[in-house]
């Protein structure tokens, strides 16, 4: 029953981890250009903050719940200048020209950045409880040995599918010329600015209907 359950954590880690947004870019890019390690700690912060979320949602935390959707136009409207920040670094930054030497500030400042957007994304915590809600995942009858081992499969699913996608890239890395380098960093920083610019317009756009209605 316990490794249904833990199999069951891991489909929805890595449904939810999947689809290719701005955490995804910043996967690709840094795998590519600082290596397979650098994406892959990107990527565990974002598996982190799935298993937070994963927490909230499988323990019935009602009172966080709560938090996060009242906050919900403050920590996007955050996370949106933050993406536009890196996105905007990205297109101006030089392709690598050696490997990276990396630092344990290195990687937790990657890990950080990850753990950080993803949490200032409140629809992840809105996606789990509707998802757990839906398989009926979350309840009374649902005993907190059943929820941890959900949330750490959860957790595992997301972080195997950022495995995959950081060793996969860096499989390619040597296939790509500084100068194809160069044209990604564009073109994966323009893609993150804009979904930056996204999230802030959708932070702002209640208070600017309110403003014209007024």
């Amino acid at each position: 029953m316990e490794g249904w359950t833990l199999l069951k954590g891991m489909g929805l880690g890595l449904a939810i981890a999947a689809p290719v947004g701005p955490i995804g870019l910043l996967c690709i890019r840094r795998s590519l250009t600082q290596g397979q390690r650098m994406g892959l700690v990107t990527g565990l912060g974002a598996a982190t903050a799935d298993g937070i979320y994963g927490c909230v949602a499988g323990f019935g935390l009602t009172a966080v719940a709560n938090w996060l959707v009242d906050w919900a136009q403050g920590l996007q409207l955050v996370g949106g200048i933050f993406l536009c920040y890196l996105g905007f670094t990205t297109v101006r930054a030089d392709p690598a020209t050696e490997a990276a030497k990396l630092s344990s500030r290195g990687l937790w400042g990657a890990y950080a950045s990850t753990l950080f957007l993803t949490l200032t994304n409140p629809a992840t915590i809105l996606s789990f409880i509707a998802i757990f809600a839906g398989l009926g995942l979350v309840g009374s009858s649902q005993s907190w040995g059943a929820a941890l081992v959900l949330v750490i499969g959860v957790f595992l699913g997301s972080a195997l599918w950022w495995l995959f996608l950081s060793w996969g890239v860096t499989l390619f890395s040597q296939r790509l010329t500084p100068s194809r380098l160069k044209w990604l960093n564009r073109l994966a920083g323009a893609a993150i600015f804009a979904f930056g610019g996204v999230a802030i317009g959708l932070a702002i756009r209640p208070a600017i209907a309110l403003t014209f209605k007024g």
